[in-house]
């Protein structure tokens, strides 16, 4: 192990970052989603409270706006919406992470006062793919210190690739690693058990599918809500899934989990690798990168930002919590609201068919909207929300009440914007629909069903394009309420 390689590999990727950061193009940056200051971004990783501060670590490539040798990018918060962002902290730099490769996504704990990440060392060795698990730790919580013993855990058998993503947490007094795995072309998550971080034991296939559920499940993450345990992954190859859960009894003796219930993280075109931590208020925190890969069936690019110097951003933090049924909620952190201003307010509406209702929402680009309507008193069929219109250019989204679908539909968001997406709408047969919508420079992020049902898309419309509108169709809606905010 080469620590003074490591170290000039830091400062080389960090030093480039800060020169790239002079030279981006501005137009499309995002004005309260966390982004990279220049550069690629990907993956969340590494999420955890320490020191007093909530860190944000990140797959993030130094060197240009694709995906290339991958490092953590570093970033800190004290209310997890104003970011700090810290020098690189994790470079390639060992024969485990050469190659095609570099430091794959992990996690973050804390070890006798230290914080200590585990990841996946990525490389490429006579075109076989290797990928094995690493430890690294700092004392400061901003230089680290790759462990000499490194790898700490290996893939057992002949057979080194599709095995990555760790995330470790400790219960009682051991510390357990969940890991994606590919099981017989099938995705899985395999749990592992250490008494220091360094020695892992197989336990259990925590979880696995079939071929037609995914043939890799990426980034898993595994915790309990109330006494039931909860696998969150990203599945590569089932159907319109990409960010999904399961719900279910787990026993820590045997390893053994019996998942009940499969839900959705996000619905959304763009939101990917979730990945969770609890901070001191006793929440659970998510949060996804918000795009996706070139194997999903919508995959449009990844956007004009490439062009810009930089590319990726995260979605917000969502509070994730348990629902009686089994199902997951997921709700924007109270810390959000401080960034509301010019507020706007209007009640007990009528919305005709086919007669649009104009709203104002701050500068019409960055902004937040809540709207509750009373499904009782209306006879409409759907209900449109049209974001970022001019006379070119418009974003909808439709609650169908008829088929209980909603509608994400970005054909005509902008000329680098295509697709339709489309999920269950549990609202629709209920007496009250509530739409939550956070909208910034290039994303949206829509929270309904009193947060069960998300979805989250990418969009780059003109500068001009702030229009924004209410509309009923197949009869009258009964708008109860409609709430706007600027977010600055």
């Amino acid at each position: 192990m080469s620590k003074k390689l490591h170290a000039q590999n830091i400062q080389k990727a960090t030093l480039a970052v800060r020169e790239t950061s002079r030279l981006v193009n501005p137009r499309f940056r995002q004005k309260y989603h966390f982004m990279a200051p220049a550069g690629w971004l990907n993956d969340p990783n590494g999420l955890i409270q320490f020191g007093g501060q909530y860190h944000l670590f990140y797959q993030h490539n130094p060197y240009g706006s694709s995906w290339g040798p991958m490092h953590w990018g570093h970033a800190v918060s004290r209310d997890l919406v104003h970011w700090e962002h810290l020098p690189v902290a994790l470079a390639p730099s060992e024969d485990y992470e050469s190659g095609h490769g570099g430091c794959f996504s992990g996690s973050a704990v804390e070890k006798d006062g230290r914080l200590t990440l585990l990841y996946t060392g990525a490389s490429t060795v006579g075109g076989e793919e290797r990928q094995v698990q690493c430890l690294a730790q700092s004392t400061d919580g901003v230089v680290f210190e790759k462990y000499a013993g490194n790898p700490v855990l290996k893939r057992s058998g002949s057979r080194q690739s599709d095995f990555r993503d760790p995330k470790v947490w400790r219960h009682g007094n051991f510390w357990y690693m969940v890991i994606a795995s590919q099981e017989q072309e099938s995705g899985a998550a395999l749990l592992y058990r250490s008494a220091d971080l360094l020695h892992w034991r197989f336990i259990s296939q925590l979880a696995g599918g079939s071929p037609q559920q995914g043939r890799m499940w990426e980034c898993p993450d595994f915790f309990e809500l109330g006494g039931t345990g909860v696998l969150l992954f990203s599945p590569v190859g089932f159907d319109n899934r990409k960010a999904t859960y399961l719900t279910g009894r787990f026993d820590y003796d045997t390893g053994a989990f019996s998942a009940e219930t499969l839900g959705e993280t996000d619905w959304g075109f763009d939101f990917y690798a979730a990945q969770s931590f609890p901070d001191t208020q006793g929440r659970r925190i998510v949060i996804g990168w918000a795009n996706g890969w070139d194997w999903m069936p919508w995959w449009n690019g990844f956007g004009p930002t490439q062009q810009d110097r930089w590319c990726g951003h995260m979605s917000l933090p969502r509070e994730v919590t348990m629902c009686a049924d089994g199902r997951l909620a997921f709700h924007p952190v109270s810390e959000l609201q401080t960034l509301r201003t010019d507020a706007w307010r209007t009640e007990s509406v009528t919305l005709h068919d086919s007669e649009p209702l104009a709203l104002h929402a701050g500068d019409g680009i960055h902004f937040e909207l809540l709207a509750d309507f009373d499904l009782t008193a209306s006879t409409s069929t759907q209900i449109r929300l049209l974001m970022r219109c001019s006379e070119t250019e418009q974003t909808v989204l439709t609650c169908d009440l008829r088929q209980g679908e909603l509608i994400f539909d970005r054909s005509a968001s902008s000329p680098h914007d295509a697709g339709i997406k489309r999920c269950p709408l549990e609202s629709a047969q209920q007496k009250k629909l509530r739409l939550h919508v956070f909208a910034d420079t290039c994303s949206v992020e829509v929270f309904t069903d009193s947060g069960r049902t998300v979805l989250s898309s990418n969009l780059y419309p003109a500068a001009e394009s702030t229009g924004i509108f209410l509309c009923a169709d197949g009869g009258d809606a009964q708008l109860s309420c409609v709430e706007t905010w600027g977010l600055a």
